[in-house]
């Protein structure tokens, strides 16, 4: 009974942590195009020539550091959100994501061979990719039917719900017009 209850909550985690690692696949080719704009291929230089000189530890402070002055800026499109401000708080919110996973992507290759020295992050990071893995192994279902439910309603034969809608609407439609 715990397990089918707990299932729904599993089940949103995962989609989740989908629509982070899909953001952080999908926002790296913008983050290099910046870059590519902007000076930063200097300045990522600069930072991987110190990074390559510290310590694993400190390199995790490195990693850490830059993303805690965003959780206060979250906060506050969250709070724009409940206080009624629902479109400010959402693209304060989706700036704050878009700026965060180009920052963590941005370090996270700067620091990566100092931190894959650490036995515990190795084990961590082996660990998300498992995390991730068993996410998609669990949407999977879910988007195979949506796909399939997508492709029928293009199509609009089959016997689906979405092309029994669409029959439903059609017959709909021509009563309306022969009432006319």
């Amino acid at each position: 009974m715990k397990r089918r209850l707990l299932q729904p909550l599993w089940f949103i985690l995962a989609v989740l942590f989908l629509i982070e690692a899909w953001l952080w696949e999908h926002l790296e080719p913008w983050v290099a195009r910046i870059v590519a704009a902007i000076p930063l291929r200097e300045l990522k230089a600069w930072t991987a020539e110190r990074v390559e000189h510290l310590s694993p530890p400190m390199a995790l402070i490195v990693f850490v550091v830059p993303l805690i002055p965003l959780y206060p800026f979250k906060l506050f499109a969250l709070w724009l959100m409940a206080t009624q401000h629902f479109i400010a708080g959402l693209i304060a919110f989706a700036l704050a994501q878009f700026v965060g996973l180009g920052l963590i992507a941005f370090i996270f290759d700067v620091t990566k061979p100092k931190l894959m020295q650490m036995a515990w992050f190795v084990r961590a990071y082996q660990f998300v990719l498992t995390v991730k893995a068993k996410a998609r192994e669990i949407v999977a279902p879910v988007m195979a039917s949506i796909r399939a439910s997508l492709a029928d309603l293009l199509r609009g034969d089959g016997s689906g719900w979405s092309a029994r809608a669409l029959r439903r609407i059609g017959a709909l439609r021509r009563r309306i017009r022969a009432e006319r």
